[in-house]
């Protein structure tokens, strides 16, 4: 699930302030601590082989995020896609996983003990 900026309802607005606010935006329930996280990612990067080995060969950890550039794919395991640009805000489920379109940055909230499995998941296949 993603929203462009311009699509968050405006809770508080006055001259030059907008406080936009979108509830129900995922669900951290039973997740531990947080980690904060920034990537940047090359377009035409794909990291579906980095996955490989993980429960259904996808990232297993959700996410609530920023794109404050570029474009990416989420892919998840139903086979849906969607594109993710510039200034939206998303929640990606467990079970999912990601190409570049567009060299892109990205801010990620992810639940620490998930994730830093995932990512020392990827960490092993990119040494071996």
């Amino acid at each position: 699930m993603h929203i462009a900026k311009q699509e968050i309802p405006v809770k508080i607005g006055g001259p030059g302030v907008a406080a936009r606010q979108l509830t129900d935006f995922g669900d951290a329930t039973g997740y531990g601590k947080i980690s904060g996280e920034f990537f940047s990612l090359p377009a035409g990067m794909d990291i579906a082989p980095l996955l490989r080995g993980l429960e259904g060969d996808l990232c297993q950890s959700p996410h609530w995020g920023y794109v404050i550039k570029g474009a990416v794919t989420v892919s998840y395991a139903d086979g849906s896609q969607e594109a993710v640009r510039a200034n939206d805000i998303f929640y990606w489920p467990p079970g999912h996983s990601v190409r570049v379109d567009e060299d892109a940055e990205v801010i990620l909230f992810s639940p620490q003990h998930e994730h830093t499995r995932v990512l020392d998941h990827m960490i092993g296949k990119l040494q071996s």
